[in-house]
């Protein structure tokens, strides 16, 4: 059966990722981060407890996990499956790809629904639009019987996707989904950054778990523009925030009751420790997983993760700390750019 227009819109998303992902790593901005070596940690690591407790019934049981990527068509099908299946393997948390499609395109229900069928008892992140209505809300966190949803904010994209949308009043309807649904509402950018006024105002919308997503990782600007034939986006490449900028962005402000996760750019077990000493309560990995996954196999990324989690939980021993909450405490130097930048900002 013939794909939908959608379908192939996230085949091509797919394919640019892939193409662009060298291209987007040459810059590895958590490099601008140094950690200050401790040579007492006074601790093993069997006092190491992975487990991060997001919100009051969202806890994970380990402090990265897998973040949104795909969904809609039949190779994301196939992608969907080996990612729950190693998702289900490694108890690791999993966020879907958009399923705004849904409502389009019945025929991409399985790319969404096999990712409950191989990992029945995971927590699973539903994804929809900033935009969207309570009944697609219900509908696809029913669909995967999530455990979150992810509502992802993509202005920059939107202006530069040919067919994208214009409209941008977006708070009221995040408060409203966040006032009306059961299960934990996260509001995650799609890789350029937030900024502490956009964190403040999610906040006094209700908002308590906010991804700041930063540049770094997959660029959507540079997926967008390369499938805009009409007008050149070019100078948008660069646009929005980095991880680390976005996570001094979201340190420098009162947090209350708000949780920050990152993502963006997360390519080693060190990046996401380093993420936490900067703040974040959690860290997503999309595009460095896919890229192994797509070019290396299954069996790659299998290793990976087991890989990443006994580092992972290695690293917060040498820190001294029990648990990744604790590493707010660790010590650290920011590089020439990003001291500049925080500088700049007034953030320290």
């Amino acid at each position: 059966m013939m794909e939908s227009r959608h379908a192939q819109r996230k085949n091509e998303h797919l394919s640019l990722a892939a193409k662009y992902y060298d291209q987007v790593h040459q810059h590895h901005y958590f490099d601008q981060v140094r950690l200050i070596h401790d040579s007492l940690p006074e601790m093993t690591t069997d006092d190491v407890d992975l487990h991060v407790q997001l919100a009051d019934n969202l806890e994970i049981k380990c402090p990265f996990y897998i973040e949104a990527m795909t969904g809609g068509s039949d190779q994301a099908l196939k992608i969907n499956q080996q990612l729950a299946q190693l998702a289900h393997k490694h108890h690791l948390a999993m966020a879907t790809g958009s399923l705004s499609i849904i409502s389009k395109d019945p025929q991409s229900f399985s790319s969404f629904e096999i990712i409950r069928e191989e990992n029945p008892d995971g927590i699973i992140f539903a994804n929809l639009s900033a935009n969207a209505s309570l009944d697609q809300a219900i509908n696809a966190i029913s669909l995967l019987k999530a455990n979150a949803l992810e509502l992802h904010i993509n202005a920059a994209q939107e202006l530069i996707m040919p067919e994208g949308d214009r409209d941008f009043n977006w708070l009221d309807n995040i408060q409203y989904l966040v006032s009306e649904l059961e299960v934990p509402v996260i509001v995650k950018e799609v890789g350029f950054g937030m900024s502490k006024t956009t964190i403040a105002k999610l906040q006094t919308h209700d908002v308590h778990l906010i991804n700041v997503s930063g540049r770094g990782g997959t660029n959507f600007a540079a997926i967008e523009n390369r499938r805009n034939h009409d007008i050149n986006f070019e100078s948008l490449l660069d646009w929005g925030q980095t991880t680390p900028e976005s996570l001094l962005e979201a340190h420098s402000i009162r947090r209350g009751k708000t949780e920050i996760i990152a993502s963006g750019g997360i390519t080693s077990p060190l990046d996401v420790i380093k993420a936490g000493v900067l703040g974040a309560r959690a860290v997503g990995v999309a595009g460095y997983f896919l890229n192994i996954l797509q070019n290396e196999g299954y069996e790659a990324l299998d290793q990976t993760l087991g890989e990443w989690q006994v580092i992972v939980k290695r690293l917060l021993a040498l820190l001294g700390c029990s648990s990744f909450t604790e590493l707010s405490r660790v010590e650290y130097v920011l590089g020439t750019d990003l001291l500049s930048y925080a500088r700049q900002r007034h953030l320290r």
